[in-house]
Parts: C-alpha cells; sequence; structure tokens
C-alpha cells in the first residue's frame, strides 16, 4: 500500500470521531485503531504471500475442563450494537434491580447507539434474577442482558 494513502489514512482518523478502521486490498491489510490521542496501525501481509507452519502436537490437558455455566430462565438479549445502561441518566434510579418483578413491556434499561438512547422493554413477565452487563459497558448485538424468571 502505498505511504502517502496509509498517512492520509491515520490523519483522517486521528481527526474524525471513528476510532477503528481496517481496509483489505489485493495488497495486504492495514487497520488503524485510535488509541487515546494518537492512532495505531498494524499493516498484514495478503495470506496467499504467507506460508502457514505446521500445526505442533499439543499434549493432552491434566486437569479437568469445567463445564460452562448454563443460566436457567429467559434471556432478555440486546437488540443492537451500543452502550448499556442501567437508568435514564446518571444518578437516577435503575430502571430494574435483581428481584424486581417486571410485566412484559416494561422498560429495563437503555442502550445508546449513534447518540440515540434506546429503551429496551422485557419480553417476558417474570423475576429479574440475573443482569449480566455492567452499568456504561459496551454491548453486542445478541448479547445476553438480563435472566427473567
Amino acid at each position: 500500500m502505498d505511504l502517502r494513502k496509509l498517512k492520509t489514512l491515520i490523519d483522517l482518523v486521528s481527526e474524525s470521531n471513528v476510532s477503528e478502521l481496517e481496509i483489505t486490498e489485493a495488497d495486504g491489510k492495514v487497520r488503524i485503531v485510535k488509541a487515546g490521542a494518537a492512532p495505531v496501525m498494524t499493516y498484514m501481509q495478503p495470506a496467499t504471500a504467507m506460508a502457514a507452519p505446521a500445526p505442533a502436537a499439543v499434549p493432552a490437558a491434566t486437569a479437568p475442563v469445567e463445564a460452562p455455566v448454563v443460566e436457567t430462565g429467559h434471556t432478555v438479549k440486546s437488540p443492537m450494537v451500543g452502550t448499556f445502561y442501567r437508568a435514564s441518566s446518571p444518578g437516577a434510579k435503575s430502571f430494574a434491580e435483581v428481584g424486581d418483578q417486571v410485566k412484559e413491556g416494561q422498560p429495563i434499561c437503555i442502550i445508546e447507539a449513534m447518540k440515540i438512547m434506546n429503551e429496551i422493554e422485557a419480553d417476558k413477565a417474570g423475576t429479574i434474577t440475573k443482569i449480566l452487563v455492567d452499568n456504561g459497558q459496551p454491548v453486542e448485538y445478541g448479547q445476553p442482558l438480563f435472566i427473567i424468571e
């Protein structure tokens, strides 16, 4: 990739609200991530130019592997990517706490996406037994937020 093009991309990322940019071209892949005030760039050669090393033999594990914890009850999942908030504003009472009875359609949190506050409603009536996300934490589409029993 041309050095002038890379410099232009770095300048664009540093001067904009974009926090991450990834571009793939025939001659490689560039990923620019804004970390603090200065962007950090990673350049990767195309996969066809690199030979993959042969996998090494892995010895068998001696310690028992724990089974993943399976949550019981109904899982309320995030309908979008954004930032999870338990209350409508800092210092306000949370929409829902562990042990609260909720009705179907009752707001239980907010997810901020692109500066728009989206109320997320309970899709089932019951008692909130677990809150799986911390306030202010970014969430992904389909990520579990609450367990309702």
